[in-house]
């Protein structure tokens, strides 16, 4: 009895360090980053590397953002961001929906194609992409950044096995009280469904707040590009060596992130218990 009790406590403590060594992996990044953007060049150089620097060098963070234009960075981040989510929302809700509780001929036909876009990266169609929006006269604006991204296959999966789980006879019920569909859509299926929407919400946030392929490939001047193309440039601006001045944006960058994630965290588990997926 004693051994099995010895077994488990060794399991249980084997099973904790290898928590610990896996969430280290994953902040470390972090911290370092935050630990570099407070440090004075000299630090950043010295050997063994310093953890914590001797005084807080707050002016980092201005130097940064003194590099550059980072307010219109910022502006185009935000507008850009903000408008995919509105977009996406418009479409993938109304769509999920249709998937979830309408039978139509096609659908299994046009349901797999939304499942074929998980597939489909970005960087193979980029070239088609750009040649119908360079036709268009659009490089020179934020929407090059905006119109590929209308459409969110995966927050349509995921929102549609949600909505089947939402019993019929509820709807049932708003249709016999003469309730329209956008009314039981805006009444019942979103209120009911705001983790998967909080969910699909922060994923598309964290993917194109970060995205720097696509700026890259549709933009060509300043007041056009995002705030992940102006951290880059502080390397060429700044030098490769001035570390504590890119890892200063580089925090300014993931800062909003942090601030969201916080927000969402709790209905991103239960979307995904709710919903099925492990």
């Amino acid at each position: 009895m004693q051994q099995v009790t010895y077994a488990k406590l060794a399991g249980r403590t084997l099973g904790m360090l290898l928590k610990a060594a896996v969430l280290l992996v994953f902040v470390f990044p972090f911290l370092w980053m935050i630990s570099t953007s407070l440090q004075t060049f000299e630090e950043t150089l010295s050997f063994p590397p310093t953890w914590i620097p001797a005084r807080a060098q707050w002016v980092n963070f201005a130097e940064a953002m003194q590099a550059g234009p980072f307010l219109v960075y910022a502006r185009n981040s935000i507008v850009v961001t903000v408008s995919i989510i509105a977009l996406q929302l418009v479409v993938m809700i109304p769509a999920a929906y249709a998937f979830a509780k309408y039978k139509f001929a096609g659908k299994s036909l046009l349901f797999g194609t939304v499942l074929l876009a998980f597939m489909i990266p970005g960087q193979v169609t980029f070239i088609p992409v750009y040649l119908m929006l360079a036709d268009w006269g659009l490089i020179q604006t934020l929407l090059p950044q905006i119109i590929p991204f209308m459409s969110n296959a995966f927050g349509i999966f995921l929102l549609r096995q949600y909505f089947m789980q939402i019993p019929q006879e509820i709807i049932e019920a708003a249709r016999l009280d003469n309730a329209g569909e956008f009314n039981i859509i805006r009444s019942i299926m979103i209120p009911m469904s705001m983790p998967a929407l909080a969910t699909i919400t922060l994923f598309s946030f964290v993917s194109h707040w970060n995205d720097y392929f696509w700026p890259l490939v549709m933009t060509d001047s300043a007041p056009v590009r995002p705030l992940t193309m102006g951290i880059a440039m502080l390397r060429e601006t700044e030098g490769i060596s001035n570390w504590h001045i890119i890892m200063a944006g580089n925090v300014v960058l993931v800062v909003p992130i942090l601030i969201v994630y916080l927000f969402a965290s709790k209905h991103i588990v239960k979307a995904f218990v709710y919903s099925g997926i492990k």
